[in-house]
């Protein structure tokens, strides 16, 4: 990523929310991360969670009846936001199903719906293109197929603020999912170009080596969870969490390259890491 905004004051703060989605393997947690298109404005070449910016339409008064298990006044509170957290979660299932093909929703019988089924799976692809091209909104899908987005279930986990200087900036709050069992993610070969399942160690490792790209938040983020045994085990966590304050890292120049300072980092005493590698230096 750059920073070399000529008036960082002048570049707008965007809402944005991204999730991961986390399954089990003999492995360990894996975690489904898509690769940007190498022309893409923002982050380029770099393996990401879906996500992106929260779209006005996420956050209609009518969309709150399409939440399973989670109102507006709640989603806020958890987001300490006085109102409209609840797009948030929205965007961030839109944002999965359009990049990603997985639809974080239930039917009416609360069960996750399924792409199993070659007709299903051949319907949802085109609705995945109507919602991706605008010509349809997601809780027209959940209306017409009688669905609710899963939103009890998808977890607010951390919030990250992009560093003033960058040429965009996000307040991008980050998602915990369970993956559902009967769909498989598939890319959209316009904004992502690939999807991958990936451990956090290997996803990190690789980033280390230089074999794949990785922006700091994703990286610190692949740092968390990389402590835990299982996806459950991440979930109930996230769900637990009480107050999530927001990181705001800091722009350092030095002579060994870029650094990014965490203030009051209570796992590193100085705060400050590497830029392009996220790992701590002295």
């Amino acid at each position: 990523m750059e920073f070399r905004h000529e008036d960082p004051e002048s570049v707008p703060l965007r809402d944005a929310a991204t999730v991961m989605l986390l399954r089990d393997s003999p492995a360990g947690i894996e975690v489904c991360m898509l690769l940007r298109n190498i022309r893409s404005d923002f982050v380029g070449g770099a393996f990401v969670f879906p996500g992106g910016g929260v779209d006005r339409s996420d956050g209609r008064p009518e969309v709150e009846a399409f939440c399973a298990d989670l109102t507006d006044a709640e989603a806020s509170r958890r987001l300490d936001l006085a109102n409209g957290g609840l797009a948030f979660w929205v965007a961030a299932v839109r944002e999965s199903f359009e990049e990603a093909g997985v639809l974080l929703a239930i039917d009416s019988d609360n069960q996750v719906v399924s792409f199993a089924q070659p007709d299903v799976a051949d319907r949802f692809t085109e609705h995945r293109r109507a919602v991706d091209t605008g010509e349809r909104r997601l809780i027209e899908v959940c209306h017409d197929e009688g669905l609710r987005i899963d939103a009890g279930n998808i977890h607010y986990f951390s919030r990250w603020i992009t560093p003033l200087g960058a040429p965009r900036r996000y307040d991008t709050r980050f998602f915990v999912a369970a993956a559902p069992p009967h769909q498989e993610p598939l890319h959209d070969d316009s904004e992502v170009v690939a999807s991958r399942w990936f451990t956090p160690a290997e996803a990190l490792r690789q980033h280390d080596s230089g074999e794949i790209t990785m922006i700091f938040p994703t990286v610190r983020t692949l740092i968390a969870i990389d402590r835990f045994d299982s996806a459950d085990d991440v979930l109930q966590h996230a769900a637990g969490l009480a107050q999530i304050d927001p990181v705001l890292p800091l722009i350092r120049e030095s002579d060994a390259g870029m650094r990014l300072m965490l203030p009051g980092d209570p796992e590193h005493p100085s705060g400050l890491y590497d830029a392009y590698t996220g790992q701590p230096v002295d």
